[in-house]
C-alpha cells in the first residue's frame, strides 16, 4: 500500500509541483492551503506524513503543528522561508521531526521524505520485541512506551531516537552518527537537531531530565542509554 502524504502550503503552485513529484514517486496525496483545513485534513485522512508551511492563513503552521501533535504522532516535516534558527528550533520543539528551508530541491525534499518515513523492519514473532528496563517498557514494534504503566506520547522520531539507543545500549554515539542512523541523512553539521530531539526526550522518560538516569551525555563525544552509573 502507498504511503499517504498531506501537502500543507498556500502557494498552489509549490504545492502542485511538490505533489506531482511525490506522485511520480508512488505516494498519495492530499492537500491543504490553510492551518485550519489542514487540522481537519489531518484528522479525516490520517496521512503517514505531514509537509507543512510554517507562513499560513488562518492558523501559522507552528499552531497546526501543536494542534496535531495532541493526538498525532504522524512524522511533519516543516517547510520554512527563513534561515533564522530560532523557527527551526521552535518547530522542533513543538514536535516537528524535521524542517527544510525554502527554496528546496525537489531531489533534497523527497530524500527527505523517503528517509522520514523509512522505518527498521522487525520481525512480528520476534521474542524480545518487548523491553523492559526499570520503570520503562518499550514495545519497538508497535511504536509504545510506557512510564509507570502509564502510556507516554511520543512522535515517531523520539521514539525512533529512543529505540536506536536502546538497542544499542552502553555505546555512545556522536550527533552526527545519531543523524546517519535514526534521521537517515546528513544534517550539513545542523546537529542542534539532535539536542533538541534528546531534550524532549528526556522530558518524557526521565523523573529528573537535568539529572538524566536512561540517556546521558559523554561530553565531548555524544549521547548514549544506560539505566546504570553514567560511564
Amino acid at each position: 500500500m502507498s504511503d499517504k502524504i498531506l501537502i500543507v502550503d498556500d502557494e498552489k503552485p509549490l504545492v502542485d509541483i511538490i505533489k506531482y513529484n511525490l506522485e511520480k514517486e508512488g505516494y498519495i496525496t492530499f492537500e491543504a492551503y490553510d492551518g485550519e483545513e489542514a487540522v481537519k485534513m489531518a484528522k479525516e485522512q490520517n496521512p503517514d506524513l505531514i509537509i507543512l508551511d510554517v507562513m499560513l492563513p488562518k492558523m501559522d503552521g507552528f499552531t497546526v503543528l501543536k494542534t496535531l501533535r495532541q493526538s498525532m504522532t504522524v512524522p511533519i516535516l516543516m517547510l520554512t522561508a527563513k534561515e533564522e534558527e530560532v523557527d527551526k528550533v521552535l518547530g522542533l520543539e513543538l514536535g516537528a521531526d524535521d524542517y527544510i528551508t525554502k527554496p528546496f530541491s525537489m531531489r533534497e525534499l523527497i530524500a527527505r521524505v523517503k528517509a522520514n518515513l523509512r522505518r527498521v523492519s522487525f520481525n512480528g514473532s520476534e521474542q524480545n520485541h518487548i523491553i523492559r528496563i526499570k520503570n520503562l517498557k518499550i514495545d519497538i514494534l508497535k511504536y509504545k512506551v510506557e512510564k509507570n504503566n502509564k502510556e507516554i506520547e511520543l512522535t515517531s522520531r523520539e521514539f525512533e531516537l529512543l529505540r536506536f539507543l536502546v538497542l544499542n545500549k552502553g555505546l555512545v554515539f556522536s550527533r552526527e552518527a545519531l543523524l546517519e542512523k535514526v534521521w537517515g541523512y546528513e544534517y550539513f553539521g545542523d546537529i542542534r537537531t539532535v539536542d533538541v530531539t534528546i531534550r524532549r526526550l528526556r522530558e518524557k522518560i526521565e523523573d529528573d531530565p537535568s539529572n538524566p538516569k536512561f540517556i546521558h551525555t559523554k561530553r565531548g563525544v555524544g549521547y548514549y542509554f544506560s539505566d546504570e552509573k553514567p560511564i
